[in-house]
């Protein structure tokens, strides 16, 4: 079971209802069970009829990390912390996917990518959670285009980890969505560049009125 934890945003119903097509049987999860329960009701209609979906539910997010397999932190960087001091027990030994990219507005600048003391996000969440094994990815990837189905994503999905088995469940879950391709980004620590680049990718969208996403050649 996947959960998305603080996943009724653009990034969390468009990652999920894509890996639900995939066959996951995904469940979102927010502070507020009816909202929760509302976004996967939204999802179930948008795959029904789909041969070979996985199931959608939604609950609040301590139920749905209890639930878990392999959890995606889907909430705005400033809500990780308190979110995840009150899931460490219920995420200890399972995968944690850290899809954040901290960053803020800044009038005439744009997007800005915001300091983290850890290093990045996703390091912070593995202070968090010394427990459990944290993976970041998608961090580049458009949410909007996420919840377009029917439409074929470009690019890749650069994937940090310090626990190798942990960084190829996430590169296989990368792999069920069509035309992404996951790429081994390294150790965690290479997580902060990874998340820097989408204050960047949001600043060229708003110019060019695009998607844009990261494509690594050579490899």
């Amino acid at each position: 079971m996947l959960a998305f934890l603080g996943g009724t945003g653009p990034e969390g119903k468009g990652l999920a209802i894509r890996l639900a097509l995939a066959g996951e049987n995904v469940i979102i999860g927010s502070r507020d069970a009816q909202r929760a329960a509302d976004a996967a009701q939204e999802l179930s209609a948008l795959v029904m009829g789909t041969v070979g979906s996985g199931d959608i539910s939604g609950t609040d997010n301590l139920s749905a990390a209890e639930q878990s397999d392999t959890a995606f932190l889907t909430v705005p960087y400033e809500a990780q912390r308190p979110m995840l001091e009150q899931l460490a027990s219920p995420l200890a030994g399972k995968v944690v996917v850290n899809v954040i990219a901290p960053m803020r507005f800044e009038r005439g600048k744009g997007a800005i990518a915001v300091p983290v003391e850890a290093g990045s996000a996703a390091e912070e969440s593995q202070l968090l959670l010394p427990n459990s094994a944290v993976v970041a990815a998608f961090q580049n990837v458009s949410a909007e285009e996420l919840q377009e189905p029917q439409k074929s994503m470009e690019g890749d999905v650069v994937v940090c980890s310090d626990n190798g088995d942990a960084k190829t469940l996430v590169m296989s879950l990368a792999e069920k969505i069509p035309s992404l391709r996951p790429v081994d980004g390294g150790s965690l620590a290479n997580s902060k560049y990874v998340e820097q680049l989408t204050p960047l990718l949001v600043n060229i969208n708003r110019i060019y009125k695009v998607h844009s996403g990261v494509r690594i050649v050579g490899v």
